[in-house]
């Protein structure tokens, strides 16, 4: 006989368990929300602050300081700040308190200063001696490179398409010229003219087969610009960034004695070691051309650097003013001087860091120059002789002391800034 549907024994519910208890759950149901039911919500009241210390007048005129530089405990803080709402001597002595700590601490920008790269790589640069050694002629060059390749990191890509003009003094004419560019085309300028040394040191140059007969900087310049079907980019960076690497990798295995190869420019030569500081000075040049560009702030190079720069630009000027003498465009020499032999000079007297004492031949290239035949005396800053060289200043600009033979402080100023070139 099968079992009656609610016997006990065949799994069905026992007598706790049966329809009519079913009615109280044995697990409660959640406790309806205060928000759904329609009642207010009670007020949320917040707990009293905590009453200040009682502190006596004393000390809490002592800590009037310590609250202006905002170093006091909580409590300490709410006990002045009690104290000074009925207390106008103390309260006084605060206003000036705070007044003196704005004083002392001077709001700062959050944004890191552009220059900062450069300083710390100036100071790296100072201070960590190369695992292979670098001529000291290509020292300048190496931390020029790295110093432009710093600014170059730190432009957008829109701005490596800012209008740049080149600037320099056409000896011919006795007058400045210019030609328009952009931030990557003074880069592409750099690493053509730079492709000359890598040629006298037999590595490639970046013009390859395009490279003109005359070897001139202008000339290889205009070649790379007009061989370009798109105006340069900043992928121009990297070729001239490796080439720049290259070149001073290569004299560092080479030696001090690599110094005197000769690099032609064109219508003059150089030896190598004067190379390497004729393009550390061009680099710093340019640098400066870019900052100006994208406003970018670019200090001098360091003093031992522009003291090469000057140093070379000193030692140009009896050539280029016997140059410019040739062509009728200085005064002629005041007698024959013969090779080695001394004859009239100039003082120029560089003032500033990098600066120095140099006597300039004035009538023979090959004459020495003699402090018992100076007729003339030329002082200015060093940043200022460098800007002539480079025909970012006219001879007649340059502020210079100047005493003794006013034509030849004038043909020595004209002679420096036409030492100038694209």
């Amino acid at each position: 006989m099968s079992p009656g549907p609610f016997e006990p024994g065949d799994g069905t519910p026992g007598d706790d368990e049966r329809p009519e208890a079913a009615s109280a759950p044995r697990i409660p149901p959640p406790r309806e929300s205060v928000e759904d039911s329609g009642r207010p919500l009670p007020a949320s009241v917040p707990p009293p602050p905590p009453e200040p210390p009682a502190l006596d007048h004393g000390v809490l005129k002592s800590l009037l300081g310590a609250w202006a530089l905002s170093a006091c405990a909580p409590d300490e803080a709410a006990a002045v700040e009690l104290h000074l709402g009925g207390c106008g001597p103390c309260a006084d002595e605060a206003l000036r308190l705070r007044d003196a700590v704005g004083l002392l601490q001077p709001e700062e920008s959050l944004d890191l200063d552009p220059g900062l790269r450069s300083r710390v790589l100036a100071g790296c640069l100072d201070k960590r001696p190369p695992r292979i050694p670098v001529p000291d002629w290509a020292v300048a060059y190496d931390a020029e490179t790295a110093r432009l390749d710093a600014l170059l990191q730190d432009i957008g890509d829109g701005e490596w398409h800012a209008p740049v003009r080149l600037k320099w003094y056409d000896g011919d004419s006795d007058r400045p010229v210019n030609r328009r560019t952009t931030v990557a085309g003074v880069i592409a300028h750099l690493l053509t003219v730079d492709g000359l040394v890598a040629l006298a040191l037999g590595l490639d140059d970046p013009l390859g087969e395009l490279a003109p007969e005359d070897g001139s900087p202008f000339a290889r310049t205009e070649t790379y610009w007009t061989a370009s079907h798109f105006p340069p980019t900043r992928t121009v960076r990297m070729p001239w960034r490796d080439q720049s690497h290259a070149l001073v990798r290569t004299v560092s295995f080479a030696g001090a004695s690599s110094g005197e190869l000769s690099v032609p420019y064109g219508e003059f030569t150089l030896p190598l070691r004067d190379s390497f500081v004729d393009r550390a000075f061009e680099c710093w040049v340019h640098a400066g051309d870019i900052a100006d560009a994208v406003d970018y702030p670019y200090a001098p190079p360091a003093p031992r650097h522009l003291n090469r720069m000057i140093d070379l630009a000193a030692r140009m000027l009896p050539s280029a003013l016997a140059d410019r003498r040739r062509s009728g465009r200085a005064a002629p020499a005041r007698g024959l001087v013969r090779a080695g032999s001394p004859g009239r000079s100039l003082r120029l007297e560089v003032e500033g860091l990098g600066g120095g004492e140099w006597l300039i031949a004035l009538d023979s290239p090959g004459a020495i120059g003699s402090a018992d035949h100076e007729v003339a005396h030329v002082a200015l800053d060093g940043v200022e002789f460098c800007k002539l060289a480079a025909g970012h200043v006219l001879p007649e600009e340059a502020a210079a002391g100047q005493d003794g033979d006013r034509e030849a402080i004038r043909d020595v100023l004209s002679a420096a800034a036409s030492l100038s070139r694209m």
